[in-house]
């Protein structure tokens, strides 16, 4: 199954509500994860806050161009849940167990 972002909702900060076509929701919070000449832009909430998500690429998209991958938002999200770690490791994302 390929995931894919249907919903998002800009909440507060960094954080924005996402729905995910497997069926959960979680919130997804990008403050440390903007970095580099695409995402710094993005530190201004006014233009993080005008997030979208993009039908044709299945993610949340902003004017400037930025983009994440669903798996990365899902990553983001869900972290913590004990369920997905083995799926987070098969995608390659290193989980930080001091956190």
């Amino acid at each position: 199954m390929f995931l894919h972002v249907l919903a998002a909702q800009y909440l507060n900060e960094f954080k924005i509500a996402v729905c995910f076509n497997d069926g959960r929701e979680g919130v997804v919070d990008l403050a440390s994860v903007l970095h580099g000449p695409v995402f710094e832009p993005l530190r201004d909430r006014s233009m993080f806050s005008q997030l979208r998500v993009d039908e044709e690429l299945e993610t949340i998209v902003w004017p400037n161009g930025a983009d994440f991958a669903p798996e990365f938002l899902y990553f983001q999200a869900f972290k913590h849940n004990p369920e997905l770690q083995q799926q987070f490791q098969r995608w390659g994302y290193e989980i930080d167990s001091r956190h």
